[in-house]
């Protein structure tokens, strides 16, 4: 694994596939208390995993990475992208185009199991078992640690291969097309996060 730290934005001239792994870190969860502070990305087929910190938080000007992000040519995998989608479209003001979301996957794939977090799908499917003692540390410092930056980039590192693993369980299960239907979905969702209705399950009877 190569990490490659930006300040603000990507270059210009770097080339991805036409499929990345993504994830973002925060100072917290709510915006616009909390801030957006990393976002990852790193090609299926590479091991260079190129990191945007960013260190002006007034501003957020990222012209190549909103590029990246809104290129319904690339597709971008996450694990939890409700949440990581929800903080770039209120910080970068975008909506993200192609994305999957494994943890969606895993809750709709493996009904055998209640773990569905990125550390669990790393143990079961590639026998990895990865480190989230940096996961509760402070991102929104200007001088990150080597142990934090390393944390980061791991969280995107073995994405593609999970999201492989669950397509051969949705397909075996007969769930892919409630998956792709529920993405279609993930937009309204963000939209009502952001919008005050996170806690509030529109679709009950009271």
């Amino acid at each position: 694994m190569n990490i490659k730290l930006y300040k603000e934005d990507l270059p210009e001239s770097l080339d991805f596939s036409s499929t990345v792994c993504c994830d973002a870190e925060f100072t917290g969860l709510i915006p616009p208390k909390d801030k957006l502070c990393l976002i990852q990305i790193v090609s299926i087929d590479s091991k260079d995993v190129h990191i945007v910190q960013f260190v002006d938080r007034e501003k957020y000007k990222s012209p190549n990475l909103v590029k990246l992000l809104t290129n319904p040519n690339v597709k971008k995998i996450f694990h939890y992208a409700r949440k990581d989608l929800e903080m770039i479209k209120f910080f970068l003001k975008i909506d993200v185009k192609n994305y999957e979301c494994t943890k969606l996957q895993s809750k709709l794939a493996r009904g055998y199991s209640n773990q569905h977090s990125y550390k669990a799908l790393c143990q079961e499917f590639l026998n990895i078992n990865i480190s989230k003692s940096k996961q509760g540390s402070d991102f929104g410092k200007k001088n990150l640690d080597p142990e934090q930056l390393k944390y980061s980039a791991t969280d995107v590192l073995y994405l593609g291969k999970i999201h492989e693993e669950l397509n051969k369980i949705l397909l075996r299960e007969n769930r892919m097309e409630i998956y792709k239907e529920a993405l279609k979905y993930l937009k309204v969702r963000v939209d009502l996060d952001l919008s005050g209705y996170s806690n509030i399950d529109v679709w009950s009877h009271e």
